[in-house]
C-alpha cells in the first residue's frame, strides 16, 4: 500500500446517529477534519468522512458515517447500519426532547445492526452550561442501565471528542482481536486433531468431522 490514506490494518464503520441538531455534523468534521461550522443548515444525504488513528502498533481506518438530516424524515434505511460495529447515539444536553427519544433510536439501531455493535451515549454542547436540561446522572445513569458508553461533549470547544471517538475505537479493536485470538486458537486445535488422526494406527477408527 502505497498511499498514507491507504496504510491501515482494518476499517471500522461507526455511526452517528440521534434528532436532528444535536451536532452530530459537527462532531464528525472535529474529529476528522479538527473543524466547525456555525452554520446550521442541514445537510441532505448520508455522508462520511474517514479518519485514520494508532491503536498499539494498528492503524485503524475510522470511517464515521453522518444522516445528514434524514433523521428528520425517518427516511434512515438499514443500508446505513449495515456493517457497522460502532455507533455514537448522540443527544442534545439543552434540549431534553433530544435525550427523551434516545430509547427510540437505540431500539432502531439494534433492529438494524449486529447485535455486537460498540454504542457510547454522546451528551453534546456541554459548553452550554447555562442552557443544560439534562443532568448527567440522568444520562449515565440510563447508559449504565442499557450497557452504553457514556460521555459528554462539545463539538464547539473540542471537549472529549477525540475521547469519545477513540474510546468507540479502541472498544472495537478489544473485540475484534479477541475474537481474532479466538479463532487462531480454534484452528490450532483443529490442526491439532488433525496431526492427532494422522498420528493414529491403521486399525483405529478415525473421526470424519469434528466440529468446535
Amino acid at each position: 500500500m502505497t498511499g498514507k490514506d491507504d496504510d491501515y490494518n482494518f476499517v471500522f464503520k461507526v455511526v452517528l446517529i440521534g434528532e436532528s441538531g444535536v451536532g452530530k455534523t459537527n462532531l464528525l468534521s472535529r474529529f476528522t477534519r479538527n473543524e466547525f461550522s456555525h452554520d446550521s443548515r442541514t445537510t441532505i444525504g448520508v455522508e462520511f468522512s474517514t479518519r485514520t488513528v494508532m491503536l498499539g502498533t494498528s492503524a485503524i481506518k475510522a470511517q464515521i458515517w453522518d444522516t445528514a438530516g434524514l433523521e428528520r424524515y425517518r427516511a434512515i434505511t438499514s443500508a446505513y447500519y449495515r456493517g457497522a460495529v460502532g455507533a455514537l447515539l448522540v443527544f442534545d444536553l439543552t434540549k431534553h426532547q433530544t435525550y427523551a427519544v434516545v430509547e427510540r433510536w437505540l431500539k432502531e439501531l439494534y433492529d438494524h445492526a449486529e447485535a455486537t455493535i460498540v454504542v457510547m451515549l454522546v451528551g453534546n454542547k456541554s459548553d452550554l452550561s447555562q442552557a443544560r436540561e439534562v443532568p448527567t446522572e440522568e444520562a449515565c445513569m440510563f447508559a449504565e442501565n442499557n450497557g452504553l458508553l457514556f460521555l459528554e461533549t462539545s463539538a464547539l470547544d473540542s471537549t472529549n471528542v477525540e475521547l469519545a471517538f477513540e474510546t468507540v475505537l479502541k472498544e472495537i479493536f478489544a473485540k475484534v482481536s479477541k475474537q481474532r485470538q479466538n479463532s487462531i486458537r480454534a484452528n490450532a486445535i483443529t490442526l491439532g486433531n488433525a496431526q492427532t488422526e494422522q498420528d493414529s494406527g491403521p486399525g483405529e477408527k478415525k473421526a470424519c468431522c469434528i466440529n468446535l
